[in-house]
Parts: C-alpha cells; sequence; structure tokens
C-alpha cells in the first residue's frame, strides 16, 4: 500500500523556496487586489439599480451628486476604473505566478541533479533511470502547474470570502448568516477531501516512476528487444504497468469528481436561503432593492467560485506527493562524504597501494537496499610504483573490476585502506581524486553529440589542434576525417552511430587529451575485433608512458609487458609477478596463459 503524503509537505517546500518569499508575497497581494476589483461590478450594479429606482434619494446621492444623469455618468467612470484595475492585476499575478513556478522549477530541478549527481554509485546501481527521471522531471512539472493556476485561486477565493462576508455583515447582519452558513462545510469537506485523495495521488505517482523506469529500460535496450523479437512481450509488460497507473488514477479521479457536486448541494441551499429571504426583506420594504440586487450578485460571487476548489484541490494533491518525492530526494544523505584535502593533479606522482583491504557490497537495512552479498575483496594488499604498469587478471567475479571502483572511490572499503601517493583516497577532494585518473573502460560511453565533444568531454577548454592530437594518438584521426562531417559528425546516443572499435578510440582519445598521472584500463579491447585491438594496444603502449597505468585484462597477451601482474581468485591475491615468471609456473596465471596460447584445452 502506498505511503500517505507526509503532513509538512508545504511547510518543507515553504523552507526550500525561502529565498522567493518576496515573490510569493507579491504575487499574492496582486491576486487579493485583482478579486478585490473583481468583485466591484456587482456593488456598482446594486448602485445603479439603487439609482434608477431611488434617484435623488440614493446613496450615490449623499455624496452632493444630485443629478440621475451625472449618477450614472459617475458609476460608469468607476466602472471603467475599476476593470482596468482588474486586468492590471489580472495580467500582474499571472505575469509573477508564472515567472515564481518557472524560476523555481528550475531551481529545484537544478539542485535535485545536482544532488543525485553527488550521491554514491550504490544509489543508482539499487534505482531506475526512468524512476529519477520521473522525479526530476514529471514531479517538479506537477509542482510548476500548480504554482501556474492553484496559488492564485487558493488566494482568490479566500479573499472573496472575507471581503464578501464582510459586505454581507455590514448591509444586511440579519440574513448574512444565510449565505456564510455553507463555508464551514466547504472547508470541512475540502479538509476531508484532501486527505482521502493524498495517498492516492502518492500511488499515481510511484506508479509513474515505475513505468518510466520500464520505458527507459526497454528504449535503452531495444537492439535487444528486436533482435530476440520481443516485441510483444515487452508492449504486454508496458501495457500492465500503464494499466496498473490508469486503475489508480481512475481512483484519485472518481474522489476528487465527487467533490465539485457534492459541494454545489450544499451551495444551492445558501443560494436559495438568500433569494427567498432577502426578497421578503426587499418586499417588505426592510431591505433596499439595489442592496437586494448586490446580495444575490455577491451571493452568487461567494458560494459558486468554492466549486472551483475541486480543480485546486486535484492540483495541489498532485502537487504535493510530487513535491514529497522531490524534496525526498534532496534529503537523501550521501553515505560517500568528500575528503578535506587538496591533491592538485600537477603534483600527483601515481604511486598507488592498496593495504589489507576487505570489501563487500552493503546488504539490505544498511543504506542501498542490495542483497547480501559475499565479500568481494579479502585483504588485499598491493603496491604500484609510480610510472610502472601494473596488470590484475583473473576469472570473471575475482574482484578485478572492484579494485578499480574503489581506487576511483566510487565506493569505500569496509576496512583497510586505498592510498594514492601514500594518502588515503578518503582524505581527498573527490573532484581532485578522480582528476588526476583517467578511465577507460569497456563499456565505453558517448554522449548525443559531436565527435570532438566527445573527446573534449572532462577537458571542456582544449583547443582543436590538442583534440587532433590526442586523436591521432589514440589511431581515431583517419577514420574521423571519413566521417561525413569529420569531427563535427554527430555521434548518436551512446555512440550508437560508431563501431565499438571506434567508440573504444574515441574514449581513450578523451583519456589522452585529459593527460592523467595514472590510466586505469578496464578490459579496454575485450569487445573489438583483432585489427582494431592491435591499434588500441600501440595506442595504449604510447599513452602509458611516464605514468602509472592499472590494466585489467582477460587477453593475457595485452598484459605481457606491464612490470608486475596480480592474479586475483576470489578477492584473493594469490600470484603477483612478471608474465615470464608467472607464466613458467604452476599457478592460475600459467594455466590461464596455456588455455589462451593454445597449448592446453579447458574442459
Amino acid at each position: 500500500m502506498a505511503k500517505p503524503v507526509q503532513k509538512h509537505t508545504l511547510w518543507r517546500l515553504l523552507r526550500y523556496a525561502r529565498r522567493y518569499r518576496r515573490d510569493v508575497v507579491v504575487a499574492s497581494l496582486y491576486s487579493i487586489l485583482n478579486k478585490i476589483f473583481d468583485l466591484a461590478p456587482p456593488v456598482l450594479i446594486g448602485a445603479a439599480v439603487d439609482v434608477v429606482v431611488s434617484q435623488e434619494n440614493s446613496a450615490i446621492a449623499r455624496f452632493g451628486i444630485q443629478d440621475v444623469s451625472q449618477q450614472l455618468l459617475v458609476l460608469a467612470g468607476l466602472t471603467v476604473v475599476v476593470c482596468g484595475l482588474e486586468s492590471a492585476f489580472q495580467y500582474a499575478y499571472d505575469v509573477k505566478w508564472r515567472r515564481l513556478a518557472q524560476a523555481l522549477q528550475h531551481e529545484l530541478r537544478l539542485d535535485a541533479y545536482a544532488h543525485v549527481q553527488g550521491l554514491e554509485m550504490a544509489y543508482f546501481e539499487d534505482r531506475s533511470t526512468g524512476g529519477l527521471m520521473a522525479i526530476l522531471n514529471d514531479d517538479i512539472n506537477q509542482l510548476e502547474r500548480f504554482l501556474d493556476g492553484g496559488a492564485n485561486d487558493i488566494w482568490q477565493v479566500v479573499t472573496t470570502a472575507l471581503v464578501i462576508g464582510g459586505i454581507f455583515v455590514a448591509l444586511i447582519p440579519s440574513v448574512a448568516w444565510m449565505a456564510l452558513l455553507p463555508m464551514p462545510f466547504v472547508i470541512w469537506g475540502s479538509i476531508r477531501f484532501q486527505k482521502r485523495l493524498a495517498p492516492r495521488y502518492t500511488a499515481v505517482r510511484q506508479q509513474v516512476s515505475i513505468l518510466n523506469g520500464q520505458l527507459a529500460n526497454n528504449l535503452s535496450g531495444i537492439a535487444t528487444i528486436k533482435s530476440f523479437t520481443a516485441e510483444a512481450h515487452e508492449i504486454e509488460r508496458i501495457r500492465r504497468e500503464s494499466q496498473i497507473y490508469s486503475e489508480r488514477n481512475q481512483e484519485a479521479i472518481r474522489l476528487s469528481a465527487a467533490f465539485v457536486p457534492l459541494i454545489r448541494m450544499i451551495i444551492v441551499i445558501g443560494f436559495t436561503a438568500i433569494l427567498v429571504f432577502g426578497g421578503q426583506l426587499a418586499l417588505r420594504g426592510d431591505l433596499n432593492v439595489g442592496a437586494y440586487s448586490v446580495l444575490i450578485f455577491m451571493t452568487q460571487r461567494l458560494l459558486w467560485p468554492l466549486t472551483r476548489l475541486g480543480n485546486t484541490l486535484d492540483l495541489y494533491q498532485r502537487a504535493m506527493a510530487s513535491t514529497t518525492r522531490v524534496l525526498d530526494l534532496l534529503d537523501t544523505k550521501p553515505q560517500l562524504l568528500d575528503g578535506p584535502e587538496r591533491l592538485p593533479t600537477a603534483s600527483v606522482r601515481g604511486e598507488a597501494a592498496f593495504e589489507d583491504v576487505s570489501f563487500e557490497y552493503q546488504p539490505v537495512g544498511e543504506g542501498n537496499g542490495r542483497s547480501p552479498t559475499q565479500p568481494i575483496l579479502h585483504r588485499l594488499s598491493f603496491h604500484v610504483p609510480a610510472g610502472e604498469t601494473a596488470a590484475f587478471v583473473g576469472a570473471t567475479g575475482a574482484g578485478k573490476s572492484t579494485v578499480v571502483k574503489l581506487l576511483l572511490r566510487l565506493y569505500d572499503v569496509q576496512s583497510g585502506r586505498v592510498c594514492l601517493d601514500g594518502r588515503d583516497v578518503r582524505d581527498l577532494r573527490l573532484a581532485d581524486l578522480r582528476g588526476a585518473i583517467g578511465f577507460v573502460s569497456q563499456d565505453v560511453f558517448l554522449f548525443h553529440g559531436t565527435v570532438c565533444e566527445n573527446i573534449v568531454y572532462g577537458t571542456f577548454d582544449a583547443g582543436l589542434e590538442a583534440i587532433i592530437e590526442a586523436a591521432k594518438i589514440a589511431e581515431a584521426h583517419e577514420f574521423i576525417m571519413a566521417l561525413p562531417d569529420g569531427y563535427d559528425t554527430i555521434v548518436g546516443e551512446r555512440g550508437q552511430k560508431l563501431s565499438g572499435g571506434q567508440r573504444q578510440r574515441l574514449s581513450i582519445a578523451r583519456a589522452v587529451l585529459k593527460d592523467p598521472p595514472v590510466l586505469i584500463l578496464d578490459e579496454a579491447t575485450s569487445a573489438v575485433d583483432n585489427e582494431t585491438e592491435a591499434a588500441i594496444q600501440r595506442s595504449l603502449e604510447r599513452i602509458a608512458v611516464g605514468r602509472t597505468t592499472i590494466v585489467i585484462a582477460h587477453r593475457l597477451s595485452t598484459v605481457r609487458n606491464a612490470d608486475r601482474i596480480f592474479v586475483l581468485d576470489k578477492g584473493w591475491l594469490v600470484e603477483q609477478g612478471r608474465h615470464e615468471e608467472l607464466a613458467a609456473g604452476d599457478g592460475i596465471y600459467a594455466a590461464l596463459w596455456r588455455v589462451q596460447t593454445g597449448e592446453e584445452v579447458k574442459r
């Protein structure tokens, strides 16, 4: 069952938006003044009726204007002024509320996105991209929709009740209670509906996240869906999730739609009471005809707008359900905190070390919702001197990629230390640590944009000459120039217009341009053909000169020239040394080498 909207969501939002308090006050003032002038025409109509009926004895005549024609001209002038002011304040509140909505949603989206980027990798691995997109986009847009119109409606309803209630009490206190009697029932009904609507809209927003997550996942995997002819299966999955979303929305709609008819019947009682009893007072002469006209018009202006509370309430509940999700995201505390110490890239030597490191992913209940796992690394210790090339090899699941994640501090170790230049990475500023490390992964990610934009990513101030030189070192320049628009060619989302080898070489060019003291290559040649692998290997050998290089590899031929090789097995460091001595031994490395060179058929 969906959790109810938190009670103090509105106050949480007001605290967040405190820098916009002045704008909220000004916009609210414009809404109130617009409604005051909007309520003036019924008073002027009543005054006109009074002039026609009472003539020289009308209320306006008491101000020294005895001529009936002049009285009507005065009323006409006042009508023009009032309508002009009403229109001016309508324009003012419309612009102010919309600007406020745009500014707040813009800042809220940026703050939420910036906050998300500061969260640890485990947070993203346990959540769907589509679900986060629903919060960052659709939920924030719900708040914008409410501020565009709902906030103004609330102020105008409150102003209407206060102004007209005051006029009734001043003009005809004996029957004013009849017009005001429905108000407590309307307010009580609104609160009751709000409480019942809140959990329904929370459920709607949660289902939106699930549906968006499924859609985003399917669009990312469209090639797999097509290759397995699973279109019908995926359409059925989306149909089910969309049907659940529709059903939850219908539950909320059935309840919110009942609000207006019920409130209307309560309002009719008050209106007919004023119509009958006020008319009897006018017939007996106890109530001026003009005042009776004002009473009828004002009763309608007081009560019928209350039916709009249904739409306003609907917008409010949707906005609060969405805002709760956004503010909860902003309240999510990062588990991986930035270190205090600076480490300028120019001063980094590149010495890397693990000291008795043990690591496992957190189980359920310890912060990231993972299922319990076995330890990944066991008391791992190794040392890579500055400027040397070290390789990590082993079977799938041995912990090789985890070593990279810990060195980049995408996760923190449970025990031991990960050090760069003898300093614990937890003590370093994350920007300095990661700025000193270049990372080339087997899963290359290219952004939708040009070849040039993807190479320069992370080194945004690089000139074209430096970009071309990096591409040449990565042996990418030749194929780039053969593309339709050269360096200005659009690569498509995730670089889908390029081959795997081409994407990999752009990734290497990106790392070359960054020119980091430490270079990490995680299976950089695992998904390319032999010719491309040879070209990439040549590039890697050139860029490894003069910097610390850490290579994760399955193909042992790519690490033969490493200064030292570390062999991992189920998280334990079981062997280390140079290729020649390890291949001549009788351990895991030697067995892998014989299998990969064809000396031994793996059974």
